[in-house]
């Protein structure tokens, strides 16, 4: 008797945050810790990373990765957090062949850990870390339809039980936030910019998406982008003609918008 497939998981899009997701008792952080539980499971995890930045797609290739703590400044706590999930070289490997043959210039790196903008989401979603992850890499020097193309070439993977999630954030302008106050209100801008790109995702208006710079106060929300790409590789892994589904909403400090979204065609 042939084993039974897999199922076809929907690609996400995770907005993660202040690395104090890893541990506060937040809406998103409460979000994420149900997620896990709604998805099928998959039999591996690919993360793109606003904080793993290379000029060509670069997947990391560790078999045991190391966590990586790529920021300062925060509680002595989180420097101790461990996320021991396995790596999937064989995987990575082959999603390098699939870039290649989609005409991108990939590589694998068998040194690299994982950032906080995989770890982080993952340990709330899957805090066992017993589900092997891959982490690749955006380039910010690209546009938007660029890492739509690299996600569409992950597009096949989630027939194959690969969880395929862009990790980012919807609005990220650190500088405007408002530190003090976590639930202040939003700010105007803020919502000027998600929601017509939120309507455009939730249609599947590609065009409209892709021309994100277009959007009002775009420069505002996302003074580098980062943070946006990891969208569009979720997008592209959701397969052509993908809609998007809004999963969770909500706003700290009054700029950081914290949305996320699952993309596929049913």
């Amino acid at each position: 008797m042939s084993a039974p497939l897999a199922p076809t998981l929907p690609s996400l899009f995770l907005s993660h945050g202040s690395p104090m997701l890893a541990v506060d008792d937040s809406p998103t952080g409460r979000f994420l810790d149900l997620l896990g539980e709604r998805l099928p499971r998959p039999r591996a995890i690919v993360v793109a990373s606003a904080h793993f930045v290379h000029a060509r797609p670069t997947l990391t290739a560790a078999a045991a990765p190391q966590t990586i703590h790529d920021f300062g400044g925060f509680p002595d706590a989180l420097y101790r957090i461990r996320y021991p999930a396995a790596g999937a070289p064989a995987l990575a490997h082959d999603i390098a062949g699939r870039l290649t043959a989609a005409g991108f210039e990939a590589r694998e790196d068998p040194l690299h850990g994982l950032d906080h903008g995989v770890w982080v989401p993952l340990r709330r979603m899957y805090p066992a870390a017993d589900i092997p992850v891959v982490a690749l890499s955006v380039n910010p020097a690209q546009s938007a339809a660029w890492h739509y193309r690299l996600g569409l070439a992950l597009a096949p993977l989630r027939k194959d039980g690969v969880l395929v999630v862009g990790s980012g954030g919807f609005s990220h302008n650190l500088r405007a936030l408002d530190w003090q106050q976590g639930q202040a209100l939003t700010y105007p801008w803020v919502t000027a910019f998600t929601d017509p790109l939120s309507a455009a995702l939730l249609a599947g208006d590609l065009a409209a998406a892709l021309e994100w710079t277009a959007l009002p106060y775009a420069q505002q929300n996302h003074p580098t982008p980062e943070h946006l790409y990891p969208l569009y590789v979720a997008l592209g892994a959701g397969g052509v003609g993908a809609r998007g589904r809004l999963l969770h909403r909500d706003v700290e400090m009054g700029g950081l918008a914290l949305d996320a979204f699952a993309f596929d065609t049913d």
